[in-house]
């Protein structure tokens, strides 16, 4: 177990924390370890840091494969000695906001990852909505009770749990049932996740952003979209910010309206950059994803 100390802020991280959300409506790019699999936990950030990136967002799949051999005091460490300020954590546990069989294991799970990431010194916590099965209308209201729950496991450990809508998704797969339930919910330790290629992709308007209310969006993933058939999209056709067809620049600058002040996390999956070299990939990441920002004026 994580003791008392481990699991409150460090002074560094909680101005860290401060620094992003108070910049006024200016943004920070980060790089999702999603992007750099192949490399691991520290060599992924490692090349990261070589490239000028300051912020990481860290996955449950990485961390674990290092605490194999290592600890959770060395993988907290590795940030510290590099500078880099984590600024999200994917737990990797399903199923926490849909009704099924499991939720009381989601649950247990979930209340781990919560303590790992405390010890790592984060704030934030997701999962995303990827759940295939068929639901009624009376499963939402499920949803909301669900939501209520994570929060307060969430807020045990002084974090934010945000759900993620996924394009593809059977429960919530758009901007506007999230924020439905999120609402609904009332939970001070829930907020949306927004990302930007299931945005794009999915079935969402662009006028849909209009709906998001100040300060609601608690994290963002930071995309492109290919030029291609919606239909013919995956998991891996997601492309650097700059390099597709959303409207970005729009994107951002709403959400900076909308006074979302934090990071954005460049979350890629095609082989050529999860298997990359690291330093290589986040340099060609933060000069095509930096211009992104500055064209919208949140750098």
């Amino acid at each position: 177990m994580v003791s008392r100390r481990a699991m409150l802020v460090s002074p560094v991280a909680l101005l860290a924390a401060r620094a992003i959300g108070a910049a006024g409506g200016k943004m920070v790019l980060a790089m999702h370890q999603n992007t750099s699999a192949g490399a691991g936990y520290r060599k992924s950030l490692e090349g990261w840091s070589r490239a000028g990136i300051k912020y990481a967002e860290l996955t449950a799949s990485l961390l674990d494969e290092f605490l194999k051999t290592n600890s959770l005091a060395a993988a907290r460490r590795i940030l510290t000695d590099l500078g880099l300020t984590p600024v999200c954590f994917a737990c990797g546990v399903l199923g926490l906001w849909e009704p099924n069989p499991n939720h009381v294991a989601a649950l247990e799970s979930f209340k781990k990852r919560c303590e790992m990431a405390a010890a790592l010194g984060l704030r934030r916590i997701y999962s995303p909505t990827t759940t295939r099965e068929k639901f009624t209308a009376d499963a939402y209201k499920a949803g909301v009770d669900n939501m209520r729950q994570v929060g307060e496991i969430a807020k045990q450990f002084q974090m934010t749990a945000m759900a993620e809508f996924v394009r593809t998704s059977s429960f919530i797969s758009t901007l506007t049932t999230l924020l439905n339930l999120t609402r609904a919910a009332a939970h001070p330790n829930v907020a949306p996740l927004f990302d930007c290629y299931h945005f794009w992709s999915g079935l969402n308007k662009l006028e849909d952003l209009d709906l998001v209310r100040p300060g609601e969006i608690g994290h963002v993933h930071f995309q492109d979209v290919p030029d291609m058939p919606r239909e013919l999209l995956d998991t891996t056709s997601r492309f650097i910010p700059g390099d597709g067809i959303a409207p970005l620049v729009r994107i951002l600058r709403t959400l900076a309206e909308k006074g979302y002040a934090g990071a954005l996390s460049v979350e890629l999956f095609l082989p050529r950059f999860q298997q990359g070299d690291p330093f290589e990939v986040a340099r060609e990441i933060r000069q095509k994803a930096e211009s992104v920002m500055r064209q919208a004026g949140v750098t």
